[in-house]
């Protein structure tokens, strides 16, 4: 036992009043070790199945990133007090520096506030979809100073949280988790208006990514320069992809209306020349 005692009190770093002993580092390995192990049993409590039927995944996720950071900041400050440096007094001495590294910083804290109040406020969560400057992304991860998603090149993005606070963001996934979309088409005047109705219907009921059928409806919507122009609402979970889904209804689309001999027709425009036997032009003699 008095070799241990004398082990631990061995001297590794001596810097004027701060001395650092082998007791010392244990008790910072013992501290990042009981912290390791909290965190550990907060993440499987949290995202146990059933254990909070009323959390979702991003609910979840958000939760144990708040309490993540307060733990870790928690426990830099009793590694702190370890090593011997006094916390309150560092934070006191240091706030003309700190003024001064905000400053110096001041875009990299307000991605980190707006880090905070997405991880607070969860008007983003993971798995949403998002549509950022015309760009669609999936959220896979919200950290403190940045978020990463994935756009539907299967890129993954990295997102100042500045940028999703601060400027117009659209959330696919916010109040639902399927979204009413539509195909635009049009046909050659003089086709049966029922008949292409009841095509653009079948065609999105066929497709399998397609939910609330009855709800699916084909319009009529414009009589265009060139066509009569119809679109066709549907509803579907398959956000991330949905320019996939729509690609494969027109195809539907397309080949329904060979089948029935409906003309998709192309920009024209009609020049009507009017005659005039008044000679505009006289021949110099």
């Amino acid at each position: 036992m008095e070799t241990l005692r004398k082990f631990l009190e061995l001297e590794i770093i001596s810097v004027g009043e701060y001395k650092i002993r082998v007791y010392t580092l244990v008790t910072i390995l013992i501290i990042f070790l009981i912290t390791k192990l909290i965190l550990w049993l907060i993440k499987k409590t949290v995202f146990r199945k059933g254990k909070f039927r009323k959390l979702d995944k991003g609910t979840a996720y958000a939760l144990f990133q708040i309490v993540r950071y307060v733990i870790w900041v928690i426990a830099i400050g009793f590694i702190l007090e370890t090593i011997g440096v006094k916390v309150t007094v560092l934070i006191a001495g240091s706030a003309a520096l700190l003024v001064g590294i905000g400053l110096g910083l001041q875009q990299t804290f307000n991605d980190v506030i707006s880090g905070i109040i997405l991880l607070s406020e969860q008007s983003i969560r993971i798995d949403d979809v998002l549509e950022i400057d015309g760009d669609i992304v999936k959220i896979q991860s919200i950290g403190l100073r940045t978020s990463k998603g994935l756009n539907t090149n299967d890129i993954s993005i990295i997102i100042p949280n500045s940028l999703i606070t601060t400027n117009k963001v659209i959330n696919w996934s916010h109040q639902t988790k399927k979204t009413r979309f539509r195909v635009d088409v049009g046909v050659a005047y003089g086709s049966d208006v029922d008949l292409v109705i009841r095509i653009l219907e079948e065609s999105a009921f066929e497709h399998p990514d397609i939910s609330n059928r009855e709800l699916t409806e084909a319009r009529l919507v414009n009589f265009g320069n060139s066509s009569l122009d119809f679109q066709v609402l549907f509803f579907s979970k398959n956000i991330f992809r949905i320019n996939k889904v729509k690609s494969d209804i027109r195809r539907i689309i397309n080949q329904k209306f060979a089948e029935n001999r409906i003309a998709i027709p192309f920009p024209q425009m009609d020049l009507h020349f009017k005659s005039n036997h008044t000679n505009l032009f006289k021949e110099d003699k």
